[in-house]
């Protein structure tokens, strides 16, 4: 198997972390999006969305969505899983998952897609342009602000589980939230305040458990 990755970009680098917290090994194959790779022919015959990651498998089937390989190679691989052992705890992890991606990720995503300068006409992902729409781009950062607030209170009550995002041990939601505040942090120049005590801890102790300085 292979994965097609730019890691500089969010959805690679959920990946990537998953990979290294796991300790597993795949070969990748490097698309520049700067350079607009994922747009070009020979890409988009690999999948055409136009998007990284891509988890390519050794039968020629192809895997676009980010926790669809993360729970794949969770379970073909040996070690603790990030994804839960139980159904109960698949489930948990899966719905903590949904959630940060519905409530900040996309909210990352409208704020810096349509703000950016360098992302004119690319208002979505994908090989159709779509132009930039600035009432979005506030939308986006008042978004994300109320995001940071809903997350600091849901790690505060789960304090007593040692404050993880999907209950009393670190998973890929954890790693799901990291991307999303480093994403955050470059995209929209928001981070987390002085207030949200609940979530600067929770970051401590992830960046602890991801090994990032």
């Amino acid at each position: 198997m292979k994965l097609y990755s730019d890691e500089r970009a969010p959805s690679p680098r959920r990946v990537h972390l998953f990979l290294d917290a796991r300790g597993i090994q795949v070969p990748v194959e490097a698309v520049d999006l700067t350079a607009g790779a994922q747009l070009e022919a020979e890409f988009l015959a690999i999948n055409p969305d136009g998007t990284v990651p891509v988890l390519e498998l050794d039968d020629g089937t192809r895997i676009t969505e980010v926790v669809a390989i993360c729970r794949y190679l969770d379970e073909i691989f040996d070690g603790e899983p990030l994804y839960g052992r139980t159904a109960r705890e698949r489930a948990r992890v899966l719905d903590a998952d949904h959630w940060l991606e519905m409530q900040g990720l996309l909210a990352v995503m409208e704020g810096f897609r349509n703000g950016a300068p360098g992302m004119k006409d690319r208002g979505l992902p994908g090989p159709t342009p779509v132009v930039q729409l600035p009432e979005l781009a506030e939308r986006g950062r008042q978004r994300f602000e109320r995001f940071l607030d809903l997350l600091d209170s849901r790690l505060e009550k789960g304090a007593h589980n040692h404050g993880w995002i999907a209950g009393d041990e670190f998973s890929g939601a954890d790693i799901t939230a990291w991307v999303i505040l480093e994403f955050a942090g470059w995209g929209l120049k928001l981070h987390p305040q002085p207030a949200h005590r609940a979530l600067l801890d929770w970051r401590s102790r992830a960046a602890e458990r991801l090994r990032i300085e």
